[in-house]
Formats: structure tokens, C-alpha cells, sequence
């Protein structure tokens, strides 16, 4: 864990680490920094397409059992109605399919977020006390056997602190 002063020196650190073979992982900051999600490059959520496609599911689920009762399982003829009234079958495809999309929405968020965890080591450190107050920290994974040269690296790019986790 590196601990900066200012964000600028957070953010001139990032790609000087990449460079060297280091993986910065996240970076915990007091004010919001707009570049730093550009800079730390996280893959993009999927999160919206696992809710599509729980969406997708739900409304093909929904309309195949409404299908499936009014036309083959129960087939009522009442009043010279067609058996099969597709628009009936709408808000309930649409109900169901919000309803998966909201669920699945959920378990996504909770399966990239890494929760339920209810400790992470970082938090045992003294300076994340002041992550949320004055100091800009950055947690990086070394490349192999690249302790020292992080150290250094870290040193060059301003850091004021390299806090070692316990893994």
C-alpha cells in the first residue's frame, strides 16, 4: 500500500508502476479524483449484461407459461377469443422480467464487490484511518520478488509511505 499526499502524485504513479511490472489494484482517496478510473484501466462491469440477461429470461419464462396454459395445458374458448392473446400475456412478461433483472442485478453486484466480507486486511492498517480524510493511498500487487524495487519505484514517484499488507 503506497500512501501519497496529493493525487497528482498518485496519478503520475500509476503508469510509472505499470511500466515496471506492477499491478496497481485500487486506490483509496478522501475526495472524489475523475482521472482515477481511467488511470487504474478496471475491466468493465458485468454486471448490466448478467442483468439482461436474467431480464431476457424472465420475460421468455413468463411468456412460455402463460403460452403454455392458454393454449395447450387449459385451452378456454371463451366468448370466440383466440387462445393464444399475446397482449394479455405483457405485463406479466414485463413484471417477471424486472423481477429477475432486479435479483440478478443484486447477486452480480454482491459477486464483484467480493461481499459479503466482513474483514479485509487493508483495514488493519493505521493509514487507511486516513484514506478517508487526508491522504491519498494506492494498493498495488509487486510483480515476483519485486519488493525492493517497488520500494523504490514507490520512493521516485513521491510516496511518503509504503505500508506492507499482510496477505
Amino acid at each position: 500500500m503506497l500512501e501519497f499526499a496529493a493525487a497528482p502524485a498518485l496519478l503520475q504513479a500509476i503508469p510509472r508502476l505499470r511500466t515496471a511490472g506492477h499491478r496497481p489494484l485500487e486506490a483509496f482517496t478522501p475526495c472524489p479524483v475523475p482521472e482515477l478510473a481511467a488511470a487504474l484501466e478496471h475491466p468493465p462491469s458485468r454486471v448490466r449484461p448478467v442483468m439482461l440477461a436474467a431480464a431476457l429470461a424472465g420475460a421468455v419464462i413468463a411468456f412460455g407459461t402463460q403460452t403454455w396454459s392458454a393454449v395447450v395445458d387449459l385451452p378456454l374458448n371463451a366468448g370466440g377469443r383466440p387462445l393464444f392473446s399475446w397482449p394479455a400475456f405483457l405485463p406479466v412478461t414485463f413484471e417477471l422480467a424486472v423481477l429477475f433483472a432486479a435479483i440478478a442485478g443484486f447477486l452480480a453486484f454482491l459477486a464483484a464487490c467480493g461481499l459479503p466480507r466482513l474483514h479485509h486486511p487493508l483495514f488493519d492498517l493505521p493509514a487507511m484511518g486516513r484514506a478517508s480524510a487526508d491522504r491519498f493511498l494506492l494498493a498495488v500487487e509487486p510483480a515476483a520478488g519485486e519488493g525492493a524495487a517497488l520500494r523504490r519505484l514507490a520512493a521516485e514517484a513521491g510516496a511518503i509511505a509504503v505500508h506492507e499488507v499482510p496477505a
